[in-house]
């Protein structure tokens, strides 16, 4: 079995200021990462901290997308092979979906769900 975190999302309101504190603090630059969705996602800016697929860890972004909240707003995703399924899992063990499962272009897809304690988290499939 794989390591079950594959993705962190950091959500802010102020895209210049956090990406300028993030290459700051850890001497790196963050790169742009397409919106996925512009439909569905208006107004949603990402930007990448480096990575490399040969390395052990996670990677991640910061996010800032209108009406979201930041400030203790960070979330984790979980690798799964089809984020639909977790996530009627979820709804079924006491937690809420969010966001149903959708499409994030060639990264596959997410789905949103909250768990028991009101925190959000993340599931990602390529399926």
């Amino acid at each position: 079995m794989s390591n079950p975190i594959c993705w962190f999302e950091i959500y802010v309101q102020d895209m210049s200021r956090a990406k300028k504190f993030y290459e700051a603090v850890f001497q790196v630059k963050l790169a742009p990462l397409p919106n996925p969705d512009p439909k569905a996602l208006a107004g949603m800016e990402m930007w990448a901290f480096p990575s490399s697929m040969n390395t052990y860890g996670s990677s991640g972004t910061l996010v800032h997308m209108p009406g979201c909240p930041s400030g203790g707003s960070t979330i984790v995703y979980f690798a799964c092979d089809n984020c639909a399924i977790e996530a009627a899992r979820a709804a079924n063990s006491g937690g809420k979906i969010f966001k149903m499962k959708m499409p994030i272009g060639e990264h596959g897809f997410i789905a949103l769900v909250y768990d028991t304690e009101g925190n959000i988290i993340g599931l990602h499939s390529q399926k």
